[in-house]
């Protein structure tokens, strides 16, 4: 994971598990080779974490297999 402080032309959307409350919102950025961008949609402006795409592919899979 790395930071970065914005990911030109990025395409956000917001996680399907994010509540419309305003509290705890991610949005991930599709379509980038290799990595996978988040960031928290309450600060657009802010700071963006980076994750290489195999990690986020393990990541979601682990948690689409957790308990719930």
């Amino acid at each position: 994971m790395t930071k970065s402080p914005r990911i030109p032309d990025a395409a956000w959307r917001k996680s399907s598990h994010s509540d419309n409350t305003g509290s705890e919102c991610v949005e991930v950025a599709d379509r980038i080779p290799g990595i996978v961008p988040v960031r928290d949609s309450k600060n657009p402006q802010g700071p963006v974490l980076v994750f290489p795409a195999t990690a986020w592919t393990a990541f979601i899979t682990n948690m689409q297999n957790a308990p719930a």
